[in-house]
């Protein structure tokens, strides 16, 4: 977690990195993928609290993993700290017979909150797709951890929920789907630099342009393993889903028609958040989503805001019920009142849920094919509607979706056949409805709804927005 910053890059982020654990090549388009979606309760039930558990153990043991402090030790620091977790992937890795490249993209920057030039590192686990390696789908949390003084890198921060949850659970999600294939990329990535002005965000957002990456979700897990807040609210079956409502990188143009058309709630980020609350119904026992209308919570930020500026779909996944004597506090007590971000604030099988809805969300939109391009509709001065779009490789069908203007979900919907690419809603009046279309293979595996025009586009964009932290 971290306040709004306006920290700044000063060198090119590295293009040349190395590799810790080689992968193999990918199959060839032939080979047999995993079973989704009949396979999203076994991965759900594959998370373990306890692993989560000796992960949070061992990133509390360095001590501090502040972006400015330690790289050389191997005991202490956040350099001691990310070489394990590239050693976790690479363990994982060797499990799945190389199934995974560990990359390390980084940058030296200086800045606000970084006043000398620094490296900073993110850890990165590719799974690389079968069948279309360069569709993307990203869990994040972030590796580094602070105090009460946001320069303060000497003294211990054990940054347990802030967030060695959010890593934890990315290291766990990596455990669980490198044991299945999917057809897109799953990318498993434990961010520096966040606290510093949400540096590793915005080295994740270049590195994924320089690959040329259609980044189709970014899950960015930040603060998602205490269930009691210091509103003194215990909630072990709620998430927070964050999502931006219209797009960063629109136009002024595009934000004329927008808002004459309607999409203010359209984004693909708020289509992520309402795919994961549907996938949180029908798959997780006792667990819901709360899907948020804002970017971030109220004057704050994340890791997922470069990837939005840079035009990736992106969400914040966080509890509902923050406990602010738990972040960014030096360790102490005073007066009877504990302060700190300490293991005894992270409640494991509520982190465990949260792992399992992050897996099964990346499993089902790897396995799902792409979501649907060039969206479009008709229907002025008509009683009908027309839907277009452009056909999907891969997919075995589509669905088009309509709902209530004022609906928070999609309430209806129509199946149609693999070769179509447009259907007629007879008698459903365009001007009283939002439409929107999802493609589906095989075994069933949807992606999220796609809304009409530039305002719901997953396609990659073109070039990287100017913006701010």
């Amino acid at each position: 977690m971290n306040p709004v910053s306006t920290a700044v890059a000063t060198a090119a982020v590295a293009l040349i990195l190395p590799v810790v654990a080689r992968a193999a090549e990918p199959p060839p388009a032939e080979a047999a993928l995993s079973p989704i979606p009949a396979a999203l309760p076994a991965i759900a039930d594959a998370v373990s609290p306890a692993a989560l558990r000796a992960t949070i153990e061992k990133l509390v043991s360095f001590g501090t993993r502040h972006t400015l402090s330690e790289t050389r030790s191997d005991k202490r620091g956040i350099g001691a700290a990310r070489r394990w977790v590239a050693a976790e992937f690479g363990r994982i890795g060797q499990a799945c017979g190389g199934c995974l490249d560990i990359v390390t993209p980084s940058d030296v920057v200086t800045g606000k909150r970084v006043p000398t030039p620094t490296e900073v590192v993110n850890v990165l686990a590719i799974q690389r797709g079968s069948r279309e390696p360069n569709r993307v789908v990203i869990i994040a949390g972030h590796l580094d951890s602070r105090v009460s003084e946001v320069m303060n890198f000497k003294s211990d921060a054990p940054g347990a929920n802030d967030d060695a949850s959010g890593v934890a659970a990315a290291i766990e999600a990596a455990r669980v789907l490198s044991k299945h294939r999917f057809g897109a990329t799953l990318v498993y990535a434990a961010l520096s630099g966040e606290e510093q002005g949400l540096l590793g965000g915005k080295i994740l957002a270049d590195y994924a342009k320089a690959q040329g990456w259609q980044v189709v979700a970014d899950l960015n897990n930040d603060i998602v393993g205490n269930s009691t807040g210091q509103d003194g609210v215990t909630d072990t079956t709620t998430v927070r889903v964050l999502s931006e409502g219209t797009r960063r990188t629109e136009t002024p143009e595009q934000a004329r028609q927008r808002g004459y058309n309607g999409g203010e709630v359209d984004s693909p980020s708020r289509n992520i958040a309402r795919y994961m609350a549907r996938l949180a119904d029908e798959n997780l026992s006792n667990f819901r989503v709360q899907m948020i209308y804002r970017t971030d919570r109220y004057a704050r930020g994340g890791d997922q805001v470069p990837l939005l500026e840079a035009g990736y779909p992106a969400v914040r996944v966080s509890e509902p019920h923050e406990h602010y004597h738990r972040q960014h506090q030096d360790l102490r007590t005073e007066n009877g009142v504990t302060f700190g971000d300490t293991i005894d604030g992270v409640d494991f099988d509520y982190l465990a849920q949260v792992t399992r809805l992050n897996a099964i969300t990346m499993a089902s939109m790897a396995a799902a094919p792409a979501p649907p391009s060039g969206v479009e509709i008709e229907g002025a001065v008509t009683p009908d509607t027309v839907v277009k779009w452009k056909p999907v490789t891969g997919a075995a069908g589509y669905r088009v979706w309509w709902r209530d203007t004022t609906a928070p979900q999609w309430q209806h919907s129509r199946r149609v056949g693999a070769d179509a690419t447009s259907t007629k809603l007879a008698n459903i009046v365009i001007d009283n409805w939002f439409f929107g279309v999802s493609s589906i293979s095989t075994d069933g595996a949807e992606s999220p709804v796609v809304f009409p025009g530039f305002v719901g586009s997953f396609d990659a964009p073109v070039a990287a927005a100017a913006g701010t932290n």
